[in-house]
Parts: structure tokens; sequence; C-alpha cells
């Protein structure tokens, strides 16, 4: 009977205590005011799972990323009280909307460039990089996604050993995932004096840099505060025609001289204050910044990251298509637009503005490849002319939109604007706008125009599509 009794008792307790756990994990996800996809997503998992489904949450979770994302506030701290002080000498133009949006969100203003100079191919890139490191007086700071030792890194290690040597310093933070650097190259940098920080490190292998989030997907060489790189091309011979002959990737990359560098630098330090724990504030941060004047080029360089909800390169990419009156031509290698952007796009297109996207036939990842076109048939019905990319891998992400010119790192999908840390240069007219558009019309001469919907497609690609979209805001 006693035995009886306690049993019909743990029947009703069990299902109790459930209940109180999952209603307890709901009101804890739905008050971290996430996504609502993300939000049940983990109710979900936490109410199966209920052990493992914690220790996930907690370790690769949101909170993890918070996590990561305080200490990357208290980084970006230590370097504002210098970059305020740029923002504060900037008066912007009244009539410059899309500067103002982007000064707010990410802080930076628009500052003036002595020179720009545009590059479309990674071996014309390295040649300037290399001569730009070899002379440099006080320090040069890399950040990279991709930064290997092969042909095209070794000619960058050689540069950074010579001058490490000679009492530079030199600082490399290396994208842990993406890049793949040898103990034996890592030894040589470290023992001529270059400092390495790899960029939170996680599991690597062939699916991981799929799956692993907040990765640094930046393309940044500062040289003495004056000379500065940023763009698609990363340190690897994927982007060589000395070393892959006619398959080396079609990229655009950008050099500016000038006190706009000062962009790129602020973005190196928070990331490199954050993956070294090397801490420098007040006067300790001014050789980094120094003194520019008055140049007849206005660049803004705008970053973005998990760490900032503004999604300040998003934002900007929204507000100038929402604006544009004339053009708006796009180039990226990985297009899968989230809601809004895709939106925005559409909106162009019907307004009558000539939209043009260029965009490779093939990709490095056949489920981008499967998810980006299943949002071509909404583009070629409102009017976009989409443009497809087919002698080589297409790499560059940049834009022409009237009279802005936006070269970076980011792609147009969700990775890009939310999950990962990117950076881009908006100029304002001028010489790069110019250069940008030349590269638009010589790379349309290689491609073809698509003019077959999808949904004319055979079964089995609409069904490999459709489940690809699925995984859309990972991609």
């Amino acid at each position: 009977m006693l035995l009886a009794l306690a049993s019909l008792e743990w029947e009703w307790i069990l299902p109790v205590l459930e209940l109180m756990w999952v209603v307890g994990a709901a009101l804890w996800i739905v008050l971290e005011k996430r996504s609502p996809t993300a939000t049940l997503a983990w109710i979900f998992g936490l109410a199966l799972l209920p052990l493992v489904g914690i220790l996930v949450y907690l370790w690769i979770g949101p909170r993890r990323l918070d996590r990561k994302k305080s200490k990357l506030l208290k980084a970006r701290v230590t370097v504002g009280r210098t970059t305020e002080e740029i923002a504060h000498a900037h008066r912007l133009p009244e009539a410059a909307p899309l500067m103002r949006l982007a000064c707010r969100l990410d802080g930076m203003p628009p500052m003036h460039a002595q020179s720009l100079r545009v590059f479309g191919e990674g071996d014309e890139l390295y040649d300037a990089l290399e001569a730009a490191i070899r002379a440099a007086k006080h320090h040069v700071h890399l950040e990279y996604y991709i930064f290997r030792d092969d042909a095209a890194g070794q000619r960058i290690i050689s540069a950074l050993i010579d001058r490490a040597k000679a009492g530079v310093e030199v600082r490399l933070c290396f994208d842990a995932v993406g890049s793949s650097l040898s103990r034996r190259s890592r030894k040589a940098m470290r023992a001529a004096g270059v400092r390495l920080a790899p960029f939170n490190p996680a599991f690597s292998g062939r699916l991981g840099q799929r799956i692993f989030n907040f990765r640094t997907h930046r393309k940044i060489v500062v040289v003495d505060g004056k000379v500065g790189f940023t763009g698609g091309i990363n340190v690897t011979d994927d982007h060589s025609a000395k070393a892959r002959g006619e398959k080396a990737w079609r990229d655009t990359h950008l050099e500016v001289v000038g006190e706009a560098v000062q962009g790129l630098q602020r973005t190196f330090l928070e990331n490199w204050a954050f993956a070294s724990g090397e801490r420098k504030s007040g006067a300790e941060l001014d050789c980094y910044f120094p003194p520019g004047e008055e140049a007849p080029h206005l660049v803004q360089i705008v970053a973005s990251g998990p760490d900032d909800t503004s999604r300040a390169i998003e934002a900007l990419y929204l507000a100038a298509i929402g604006a544009a009156r004339r053009r708006v031509w796009l180039t990226t290698p990985y297009f899968v637009p989230n809601e809004a952007l895709l939106s925005a796009i559409c909106l162009a297109g019907l307004r009558g503005v000539d939209v043009q996207v260029v965009l490779p036939v093939k990709t490095d990842s056949r489920m981008v490849d499967l998810a980006s076109a299943s949002f071509h048939d909404p583009l070629l019905r409102a009017g976009v002319r989409i443009h497809l990319y087919a002698p080589r891998m297409l790499h560059a992400k940049t834009a022409v939109i009237d009279d802005l010119g936006i070269i970076g790192t980011a792609n147009l999908d969700d990775r890009s604007l939310k999950l990962n840390f990117e950076v881009i240069a908006a100029c304002y007219g001028g010489p790069v706008v110019d250069r940008l558009v030349q590269l638009f019309e010589a790379d349309k001469e290689q491609c073809r125009l698509k003019m077959k919907l999808e949904e004319k497609a055979p079964l089995h690609r609409r069904l490999a599509q459709s489940f690809a979209r699925l995984l859309a805001p990972q991609l």
C-alpha cells in the first residue's frame, strides 16, 4: 500500500517538476529578447533535453556570446576615448544623411584621405602591401580572416619579420578558424618580435568554418597610422595569379592614405585588445592616431559585429538603397539576403532605379549557391538585372549606389551582417566610385544575363533550394 502511494506521488511530482522546468526555462529565454525563431528553438531544446540543453546554452549559446560581448565592449571603451575626440573634431555636412547615419551608429565620421587606390587583383595588392610594410617606421597592424603561410603569405610574413627585427611594432590578429599558420611560421614570427593573437579560438575542422559564429571576417592592414588597406582580398594563394593562374579569384581591395586610416586603426585596436588582452589607453594610444590634414577625398570607415546591435553596415546599405534615385550596382560572392535587404533591393527596382547585381555562377559552397538562387525570382520580377560571372571565383564585395562607393569585407548575407565582424570603406564620390564603375562594367562583360525564373527549374533543384534556404541565417 505504501509503495503504491509513493509511486502515485512520483507520478504527480515528476510531471509537475517538468512543467516547472519548462515554464522557468521559457521565461528565462523570453527575457533575453532575442528573435522569435531563436527564442522558440532554445525553448524547445531546453524542454526536450533539460540537462544537455542547459549545458549547450551556457557553453555555445547566446550566453557565451554575451560574455564575449562584454569583453569586447571593454576593449571598445579603451579605444573609444581617442576616437570620440576624432569624431567631435569633424562636423558632418548638413546634406549628408548617410554620413550622419553611419557616424551615429558606428561612431566614426567621414575623414579626409590624401589618396585612394583600388586593386582588382590579388598580386597587385600584395606588391603594394609588401612595399608599405617594408617602409614602416613605427608600427604595422594586421587583422585577417584568412592568413595562410603559402607563397603569398610567406611574402607578407617575410616583410613582417624584417620590420619586427628592425624594432617596428608588429601585431597580427588572425581568425582562429579561418586562418592556417603552421607552428614553424608562428615560431619564426614570434622569435623576430611579431606579436600574434588568434581571434576567438574554436573547434576547427572542415565544418567549423561554416558552423562557428563570432568570427572576424575583416581584412585590415594599418602602417604607421597613415596608410591602410581593406577589402575582400585575404592573404592566400587563392587570390594570386602567380600561384593559381587563370583560376585566381577576382576580388577588390582599397588602399587609403591619410587621416581616414584612423577608422581602420580603431577597428583593429578594438579586436586586438579583445584577442590579445593588451590594454592601451589615453596617451598610450596617441602614437597610433597621428594628426591628419585636409585632403580632397572623403572616406568613412564603418564597422559592425555581433557585439553591437546597431548593425551599422546593414543599416547603411538599407538606407543607401532606400534613398537611391539612379543606380544600385552590387557585387557579392555570397548573396543570401534577409527580408529587409531583399525588400529594399526589390523596391528600388520597382521604383525605376537601375538595379544590377553581379554574382558568381558558382562559389566555393554548394549550399550557398542553392540558397542564393532561391532569392533570384523576386529580384527578376522587380526588374533587377542579375549578371552571373563565370570565368573564375568572384569574391569582391562592392557597391555603387548613386555617388556612394563601398569596398569592404561584408557579404550580403546574415552571416556577415549579423554574426561576423566586418568593415567597409564608404567613399563619397571621386575616383573610387569611377574605378568601381569600371570594374563593374568589366565584370559584366564576362557574365551572362539571367533570364529564366527559378520557379521553372526541375523539381529536385527547387527542393534543394528550399532546404538550403532554411539554413540561410547561418550560411
